[in-house]
């Protein structure tokens, strides 16, 4: 790939080196663009994005095709259909807030020293590996599972991810069902153990929900295991980036570890590791003057907005100690992720495991990286 030249597309700029003024020349252009290639309309203005995260007319899911039709009938097709940030409605009314008063009283303390824990007791690893590995491993410990099947655990999640991505093979989405039904197992004996883990996710999840848990509930536990692994690995990876290319950035974190989590934070904005999201139309509705129709299909471009001048000042300049900042990468209104608070604390308890550990962020400029191959998600691979 020409570094130099503009993506193609919106699909091809998550994985561009640097996709973001080609991200301010789409927000310059109308506030909804229709791509006849993507078959998409396409929103790259923080206004816009979160008109249409909040419209009631919008979906998650085309309504003829609630589970992606590669996976549907396989145990990752069932565990995808129970999925509330894959739902609309009344599954999740039902689940989201279980989970969201679950992960607003977690000790993120604590979760940050056990994330440590987790790193120091780790094999040594590869960075990438590390980067996908640590993060899930610090969820499925606060989840309640012991520290012997954590690795484990780690794998099935990142097989079970794979069948979210319409780049993935027959041999990948056969694995993910592999997966998809272990980890729905796992969770069985974890919910049938009495009691749960004392100060564990699912010990918060059984007080807050009807006993037993229901199986969509289980497996919205597995979802957040799925939705730790690429999001928190890019943000991650991506945080070790803003380290790598900010002048003096490095220096100011050896001095104070303390700025790790606002690094991070302004990572999520400025960097992100989910630049876009997909909303589909159910019922006929306008969106900045647009009409759209039932059928149409709109890509939110995440990264784009979060970079809009009407979102923050000056945007374009990475600023840790921003005043007042506003990220839509975690979603807005009803929509917006519940773990955001958690995804933070855990690639910032990793970042400064492996700066401790000696990571040289200086040779990681002087190799560079590329991005994983995603429609969606950018994820640093370094050389």
């Amino acid at each position: 790939m020409n570094a130099t030249a503009p993506p193609a597309d919106a699909i091809a700029a998550v994985t561009h080196a640097n996709p973001y003024p080609w991200y301010a020349s789409l927000r310059r252009g109308p506030a909804l663009v229709f791509d006849p290639a993507l078959r998409l309309w396409i929103a790259s203005r923080a206004e816009v994005v979160r008109e249409l995260l909040a419209n009631d007319a919008l979906r998650v899911r085309p309504t003829a095709e609630a589970v992606p039709h590669a996976i549907a009938g396989t145990p990752a097709g069932e565990l995808f259909g129970l999925l509330v940030r894959m739902n609309d409605g009344a599954p999740h009314a039902a689940h989201k807030p279980v989970l969201q008063r679950a992960l607003a009283g977690l000790d993120l303390a604590a979760a940050h020293a056990a994330t440590l824990r987790i790193a120091a007791e780790m094999p040594p690893a590869g960075l990438a590996e590390t980067a996908f590995t640590l993060p899930v491993g610090a969820v499925a410990h606060l989840l309640g599972f012991a520290d012997g099947e954590l690795p484990q655990v780690a794998q099935w999640t990142r097989d079970f991810v794979a069948c979210l991505s319409p780049l993935s093979t027959v041999a990948q989405l056969a694995t993910a069902s592999v997966a998809a039904a272990q980890l729905m197992d796992r969770f069985e004996g974890l919910v049938a153990a009495q009691p749960a883990p004392g100060g564990s996710l699912l010990a918060a999840v059984q007080a807050d929900a009807p006993a037993p848990a229901s199986r969509a509930l289980r497996a919205n536990l597995v979802g957040l295991l799925s939705q730790t692994c690429e999001a928190t690995a890019g943000l991650l990876g991506n945080s070790l980036v803003a380290l790598a290319r900010e002048p003096g950035l490095r220096r100011k974190i050896d001095d104070r570890m303390a700025l790790l989590p606002a690094v991070v934070a302004e990572v999520a904005r400025h960097d992100p590791a989910v630049h876009n999201t997909r909303r589909f139309v159910a019922e006929t509705t306008t969106v900045a003057g647009q009409p759209l129709a039932p059928g149409d299909a709109v890509l939110l471009v995440l990264a784009a907005a979060n970079r809009d001048p009407a979102l923050n000042p000056a945007p374009a300049t990475f600023e840790p100690m921003r005043a007042d900042r506003r990220c839509l990468g975690f979603g807005h209104g009803r929509h917006a992720c519940p773990g955001q608070a958690l995804a933070c604390t855990i690639a910032a308890a990793a970042l400064e495991a492996l700066l401790a550990g000696g990571l040289d962020t200086d040779a990681l400029l002087r190799r560079g990286w590329r991005y994983r191959p995603s429609v969606n998600a950018r994820i640093p691979v370094f050389r």
